[in-house]
């Protein structure tokens, strides 16, 4: 058979033109080629991380080419573009094969040529003469500590001293001193190439400290290696290459800086390390120059007391007699100046004032000794909080370990947990009161809002409030505080006696003792989170009665003791992360439990028992090793709040049915899978699907399964829908009008997205993307039927299409006015891999269109136009931008102007400008501002023009309004191999 089919092929060959020769050669060869791309792309994907391993030794004072830079992002475009063509061809009809053929073969010749440029002979990066790297970091003003700071800013820029000690009692300011040296440091361009901050938390964990060095420094340490002295060995290389000050904050405990692997400062490193401690012998068993930081003035502490409080208190007759007479009652002590001025602010009736510092005074005459007085001035704001619900909530922040960062939402799910917060008429009500208990207690300073490393908002306590905090709950709430103290084993039987909760989180506990009896019949909570516990013994929870809140999360549970079943006082039962959780026992008669969290826990199964947990207010099952859910579970859990339901890799089980949850009257938040638009229509249908205030669903094929796991990871509080691979044609689909971010994936919709959005709804949309939808030619079709005002449009800030081949416009308008905001509030403008569409912003749209930061075209084989009119005569105007950060223009083969006619935007916000192989551009439609004097000025905030390497001729070339234009603009012009 192969035989006659070559020989057909063969007579076809010599009777048929060369464009036939070409589309048979295209069937033949066609899965050959697309295993030809797939081969390549890998190739192509080895070579990347290839050259990322080496990126990770980019030391200090050196950064990586653009070039590198350029090529890295090519080879993420490519990966994009081959895994939608390969979409295509995995969905393709026969007969599209030979088209396909020719796409594949085009896309082999760029992965090859992309991996042929990624050999940098060059090497990866260039070497920068001086850098200043670090983080700046939130403090408020320097009030007093002047001369202090002026003192230590001598020593790091002199050569005798290397080890310099700054001591004080808690609370005296130490770390706002070495915050402000900090910034300072990075700010101006002085003799370190790095400032390294690292807060030492108490009880110090050596191999936590020497990670913490590394990160800062821009490093990593293995975390498989285990070797104190190892690690030491390679951090103390790392650090030798580098001139650094490093700041240790807040250290308790003596240790050796060989042991950690700090370089011992010397004249001839240049090296400087700076401790913060309340130890005089931590300071000069290190070697330090001490410098004591004194408590305030009266003077100084009456400046920082009004600036906390607010001085508008002085215009209230007698009051400052008052103020100044509470001021002195606070010893100059800073943290205690600026929480007590916190709990005053709003306050301007003088009884108040008078009845304050009555209260003050005794506290602290009620005490001897420093640390007891500086606890009980921080406990009368405490005290001052006058409600007991904020209390208990700023002390259950105690039994955290020390320098935790809370983040909002989690905190106050475990104030509800506890029971701190009552969740009456609705959950949404109780995250309400707990943001408002959260702002209370930021105003009051018991609590510092901070923001970590990825821009998260959270929350930190002070450790001298936390100490205050611990000395409160101890013998008047029956807390133990025993979280981060580095314990292996639980606390001996006699510290368990009365205790109401204990907390041991965060510690090194890998086993409790068989046999061990514990007197707990008053403990409520028990957190066991983030130890390496492998096992429980069957008898442990045995005498834990009144038990109410267990958190096992994070440890490395394989089985939970049958005996947990008996906790029948239980509510809340948190299992995130056990990784290796695969058992779950008989949990039948747990009625009272109201939450159940087995977020990324490894079980496979959940026992049919579940249905019988009628209290269920809060359930986590994004569990990705779950293969079913019984039949039954969910319909019977008519007290649901929250649900969040992943589970297994077997597509047939990866949904939820709109039926069931559509019963769930109570739901305010979900996060989940439909299979269908069906689904989702029910459940969008039912009365009370309006009022959730959150919801996350994925609605389409389980083939899409990698985008919902990712999509269901988020704890965000968001309304989101994702459509993937869904066939819609002409059927009408039921969004919800309190939808914010909605992505549609590799569907089919027909012309438009009318069958999805009725135009006069009014809606929250805020951010839509749209990637490989086939056939869609337009986002909205508009005629002289249409509403007046398509209020659907109004609220929209983000729009991304990416590869939709058949889109044309943004919009379709017949006959109609349209309307003046018309995509009024959108900010980010994303089009890419569009091949038809030719004109992006109609001069019709431009009005509404004054909130655009951001404009990005790419890979757009036909876009002629940014800005377009078809009355060239009319487009001799200045379209004004006044928000516009970014507009980049990247691979536009048929670009000719950026405005039709004679027209220039105006952009003096601009920062980034990208104009990559765009031949056809032949004038920059920019419009640049002019001094007083009439000279030419850069855009005040432009950092950069980036164009393609071998694009300067083209540069040349291009015509600006202004003849001194590009001369002004040279210093920002750049260069990518992009």
């Amino acid at each position: 058979m192969a035989d006659i089919v070559s020989a057909v092929i063969n007579v076809v060959s010599c009777i048929c033109n060369a464009p036939t020769c070409n589309y048979i050669d295209s069937h033949i060869n066609f899965d050959d080629d697309v295993e030809e791309l797939r081969r390549n792309l890998a190739d192509l994907n080895n070579r990347k991380q290839d050259i990322e391993s080496r990126m990770l030794e980019v030391r200090l004072g050196q950064v990586v080419r653009q070039e590198v830079q350029g090529w890295n992002q090519n080879v993420q475009t490519i990966n994009v573009e081959v895994q939608a063509l390969l979409e295509k061809v995995h969905r393709a009809k026969w007969y599209k094969r030979a088209h396909l053929g020719k796409l594949v073969r085009k896309k082999i010749d760029v992965v090859k040529a992309i991996y042929d440029q990624g050999v940098f002979s060059e090497g990866l990066v260039i070497n920068r003469a001086t850098v200043d790297h670090g983080i700046i970091i939130p403090t408020d003003n320097l009030v007093g500590e002047i001369s202090t700071k002026d003192e230590i800013w001598g020593y790091l820029m002199g050569n005798q001293v290397g080890m310099i000690g700054v001591m004080g009692i808690g609370g005296v300011g130490k770390t706002t001193i070495m915050k402000h040296i900090n910034n300072e440091l990075l700010r101006g361009n002085h003799m370190f190439h790095k400032v390294l901050w690292v807060t030492v938390s108490y009880p110090l964990n050596i191999f936590e400290l020497q990670k913490n060095i590394a990160s800062a420094m821009g490093e990593r340490l293995p975390e498989y290696e285990q070797d104190q002295v190892r690690r030491a060995a390679k951090l103390i290389k790392i650090m030798g290459r580098w001139r650094y000050v490093l700041i240790l904050d807040d250290v308790w405990e003596i240790f050796s800086l060989k042991d950690v692997g700090i370089l011992e400062p010397s004249e001839d490193n240049g090296c400087k390390v700076v401790i913060t401690s309340r130890s005089a012998d931590v300071c000069n068993y290190l070697g330090c120059k001490i410098v004591r930081v004194q408590c305030l003035s009266l003077e100084e502490s009456l400046n920082l007391f009004l600036d906390k409080v607010g001085r508008d208190v002085l215009q209230v007759p007698k009051l400052e007699e008052i103020l100044k007479l509470i001021v002195a009652e606070c010893a100059g002590l800073p943290l205690a100046i600026v929480v007590i001025a916190g709990s005053m602010r709003g306050e301007y009736d003088i009884h108040v004032w008078r009845d304050a510092l009555n209260e003050l005074r005794e506290c602290v005459k009620r005490v001897k000794g420093l640390e007891d007085e500086i606890f009980e001035r921080l406990r009368f704001s405490y005290d001052r909080l006058r409600s007991s619900e904020v209390q208990h909530c700023f002390l259950y922040c105690s039994l955290f370990k020390e320098d935790y960062l809370f983040y909002g939402r989690n905190l106050i799910e475990e104030w509800i947990d506890e029971g701190l917060i009552d969740v009456l008429a609705s959950r949404q009500g109780a995250y309400d009161r707990g943001h408002a208990i959260l702002n209370r207690l930021e105003k009051n300073c018991l609590l510092e809002k901070t923001v970590d490393q990825s821009g998260n908002d959270g929350f930190k306590m002070h450790d001298v409030l936390r100490d205050m905090a611990i000395k409160i709950i101890g013998p008047e709430f029956g807390y133990g505080a025993k979280a981060g103290r580095k314990l292996l084993e639980v606390p001996d039987e006699h510290e368990w006696v009365n205790l109401k909760k204990m907390s041991l989180m965060a510690n090194g506990i890998s086993r409790i003792p068989f046999g061990l009896c514990l007197n707990c019949s008053t403990l409520s909570t028990l957190n066991l989170s983030e130890n390496p516990l492998c096992e429980i013994p069957g008898s442990f929870f045995e005498s834990m009665s009144a038990l109410k809140v267990l958190d096992l999360s994070g440890t490395g549970i394989v089985v939970l003791p049958n005996s947990i079943s008996g906790l029948e006082n239980l509510t809340t039962l948190r299992l995130q992360r056990c990784g290796r959780l695969e058992y779950f026992p008989s949990i039948g008669k747990l009625r009272a439990l109201k939450k159940l969290d087995l977020k990324e826990a490894r079980i496979k199964e959940v026992p049919q028992e579940m249905k019988s947990l009628t209290s269920l207010e809060y359930l986590d099952l994004f569990c990705p090793g779950l293969r079913e859910l019984p039949t039954g579970i969910l319909s019977n859990l008519s007290r649901l709040q929250y649900l969040r339901v992943y589970y297994g890799l077997d597509s047939s089980a990866l949904k939820i049915e709109g039926k069931v949850v559509a019963r769930l009257s109570k739901l305010e938040a979900i996060v989940g899978r439909f299979s269908d638009i069906e689904d989702l229509n029910y459940f969008s249908e039912s009365k009370h699907f309006e009022s959730l205030w959150a919801y996350r669903l994925f609605v389409g094929s389980e083939e899409d399964v990698g985008a919902f796991l990712n999509f269901a990871r988020h704890d965000s509080v968001a309304k989101h829908l994702i459509f993937s691979k869904c066939n819609i044609g002409g059927e009408c689909v039921v969004i919800p009008n309190n939808l914010e971010t909605l992505q549609i994936r590799f569907c089919c919709w027909g012309r438009s997205l009318n069958n999805l959005m009725l135009l006069e709804k009014e809606m929250e949309l805020t951010s839509c993307t749209i990637y490989d939808c086939q056939g869609m030619e337009c986002l909205f079709h508009l005629n002289s039927s249409s509403s007046s005002c398509y209020p659907v449009l109004d609220k929209l800030e983000i729009l991304h299409l990416y590869s939709m081949p058949s889109l044309q416009v943004l919009v379709s308008v017949e006959g109609v006015a349209t309307p003046p905001q018309f995509f009024s509030n959108l900010k980010d403008l994303s089009i890419k891999c569009c091949s038809r569409i030719r004109k992006l912003l109609p001069l019709e749209l431009l009005q509404a269109h004054q909130n655009l930061e951001k404009i990005e075209v790419s890979d757009c084989e036909e876009m002629e136009e940014i800005i377009a009119s078809s009355d060239l005569d009319a487009s001799s105007d200045k379209f004004i931008f006044p928000k516009l950060r970014e507009l980049k223009l990247i691979k536009l083969p048929q670009l000719k102007s950026i405005c039709s006619g004679k027209g220039v935007i105006v952009c003096d916000s601009i920062e980034d400008i990208r104009l990559i192989r765009c031949p056809e551009l032949k004038r920059m439609a920019v419009q640049l501002p002019l001094l007083d004097n009439g000279q030419l000025s850069p855009p005040p905030c432009l950092r950069e023009i980036l164009i393609h390497k071998d694009s300067k001729e083209w540069w040349e070339s291009v015509e600006w309004d202004h003849p001194n234009a590009k001369k002004v603009l040279q210093p920002f012009l750049k260069y990518s191999i992009w």
